[in-house]
């Protein structure tokens, strides 16, 4: 009988030449895998593998036509029931039992017990078929058969750990698992009632990724971490405290200088862990994880990533470095004593790629409880010098990488930080950048103002005509319906309008009589006006939210308030 895996692997040889750097199984971030296992191929019908052949244009035309003949000759499949998954359950259950015995009669010698072992990984391989199969979980439940898979993480020869390790990959694979509710509910219930983290940690603890196999043992690791948290959220805080988190710091730190695909998806894992859950944030701060980040983001403050999973693996550092941060004082503190921001000033400075991260990471910092702190520090390390000529023109290589309009928003909001955070000597540093080179920051701040209002009031007249359409229809515009139509303002730039606009009002306020007879005249010049920016402003504060603080809250109003009188 034609072996279609082998079909596939001679089609994949092709194709690759034989090239060392051939790329690992990776998941990606949409579910789907790269290349599948040798054991889901198998199971596989001939038409998939048929598919999979022809759209190799490296293949001669005869050699596909030879390979496609003999898979017209090939029997499809049986599908796996009830009765097939238990007669492959009791061959591999024997199987086990066989090794377990030939081990205990022969420890020390591994040639006795070899056999058995080669025979225990190939039933594995042919377990491979239970993937397709997921509304047969809960049986396997019933015959303590995952009992069985979990327990062999343990197993002395890492070949075995590592063919059960691509095995729960298969099984926990999302799609699977959403294909049936009640066998994705079994299987993972039991997968944790076994400790099911905490024994793939031990396992990847001696796993050595140096090794292709052992690599790629790594990686499904991490895959079935990803698809456990994925369907049921609340496991990441038991993995990160399971040892996971851990484990991933060290490996960044051992793999700080190189790259590898093990080392991104450790990094998407990491990012994963820490959105949206508090506790893992923490943790990171305790395990010095902080330092570890900037540790890793350093070497890229004089080098760009070379390839795009590298670049999509330094977003996700900074994903993690600016979750850490999110209403955690002590991430806060740990990343000023660990010089977070003089790194993020001299990746502003390098006009690397990193200057992205950097920006958005600022925007975090500045946002936090140690606001106050981190502007003073910023504007006291010359940050300013760095930070406004990312201001005064949006570099080419944000443009193509990014939306200008979300740079521009991060920079608007950076400022206005500075300003509500500054005093004294520190927010006359940074009120004279608008008056130095003949108010040149005025004038690029005000050619902001007049796009992104042109683009509000642009979606304003479109609003406003739907309103009217609404009336005439005789439909009520209720209160959900007019939140829609202030997120869709927000969406067009009445958010990036409200930082200009307040930046605007810092500016006059602190930089004197110049700057302010200065906006005047360009709105004069423009067909603007005070009211106008007067207007704009009291609809942002009356729109003001902190859900810490009612007082924090009370206070920005009166703020901006007090901003508009003096404008």
């Amino acid at each position: 009988m034609v072996d279609v895996g082998e079909l596939l692997q001679l089609a994949e040889k092709k194709l690759y030449q034989f090239e060392d750097d051939r790329p690992m199984k990776r998941r990606r971030i949409d579910g789907s895998d790269d290349h599948k296992s040798l054991g889901a191929s198998s199971s596989g019908n001939s038409s998939s593998a048929a598919a999979a052949i022809t759209s190799s244009t490296k293949l001669s035309n005869e050699e596909r036509d030879k390979i496609l003949a003999m898979l017209d000759d090939e029997p499809e499949t049986e599908s796996l029931d009830s009765h097939s998954l238990k007669k492959l359950i009791l061959s591999f259950e024997k199987k086990v039992s066989k090794n377990q015995e030939m081990r205990i009669k022969h420890p020390d010698d591994p040639k006795k017990f070899m056999e058995s072992e080669i025979e225990l990984y190939e039933e594995i391989q042919k377990l491979n078929v239970i993937a397709t199969a997921p509304e047969l979980y809960p049986q396997l439940v019933e015959l303590n058969t995952i009992k069985s898979f979990v327990d062999l993480l343990t197993h002395d020869n890492s070949d075995i750990s590592i063919a059960i390790v691509d095995l729960l990959q298969e099984m926990t694979d999302v799609d699977s698992l959403h294909e049936s509710h009640e066998g994705a509910v079994a299987l993972i219930d039991v997968l944790v009632e076994n400790q099911i983290v905490t024994l793939l940690i031990q396992n990847i603890e001696r796993l050595n990724d140096s090794i292709r196999e052992e690599a790629d043992g790594v990686h499904n690791t991490l895959a079935i971490i990803e698809n456990l948290t994925e369907f049921k959220p609340e496991l990441s805080t038991e993995a990160a405290n399971q040892g996971l988190m851990q484990w991933i710091l060290r490996s960044l730190v051992a793999k700080r200088n190189t790259y590898d695909a093990n080392k991104a998806y450790s990094c998407e894992i990491l990012a994963v862990l820490l959105q949206g859950h508090e506790g893992n944030r923490t943790l990171l701060g305790e395990l010095e994880g902080i330092d570890t980040l900037l540790q890793i983001l350093s070497v890229y403050h004089k080098r760009d990533p070379t390839t795009a999973d590298e670049i999509e693996m330094l977003e996700n550092l900074f994903d993690c470095l600016c979750s850490s941060l999110m209403q955690c004082p002590g991430n806060c503190e740990r990343f000023l004593r660990g010089e977070g921001l003089q790194l993020m000033i001299l990746m502003l400075r390098s006009k690397k790629l990193s200057s992205k991260g950097a920006i958005k990471t600022l925007t975090y910092v500045l946002s936090n409880y140690n606001g106050p702190d981190c502007a003073v520090k910023f504007i006291e390390l010359f940050g300013l010098r760095s930070l406004f000529p990312l201001f005064m023109k949006t570099p080419k290589m944000f443009k193509k990488l990014t939306n200008e309009s979300e740079h521009i928003e991060h920079i608007c909001s950076i400022m206005v930080h500075l300003f509500r955070h500054s005093s004294g000597q520190s927010k006359s540093r940074l009120a004279n950048k608008f008056i130095e080179n003949d108010f040149e920051k005025v004038d690029r701040l005000m050619e902001l103002h007049f796009e992104y209002m042109h683009r509000v009031q642009e979606c304003d007249n479109k609003i406003e005509e739907e309103k009217r359409e609404l009336a005439d229809d005789g439909e009520e515009i209720d209160e959900s319906l007019e939140e829609e139509f202030y997120l869709r303002r927000l969406d067009a730039g009445l958010f990036s309008l409200h930082l200009i606009d307040t930046i605007m009002l810092e500016a006059s306020a602190a930089g004197g009589p110049n700057v302010r007879h200065r906006i005047q005249t360009l709105l004069n010049q423009h067909g603007g006006s005070m009211k106008a920016v007067k207007d704009i402003m009291r609809e942002y504060a009356s729109q003001i939210g902190d859900a810490n603080s009612k007082d924090s809250k009370d206070a920005e109003q009166r703020r901006i308030l007090s901003l508009i009188d003096r404008f």
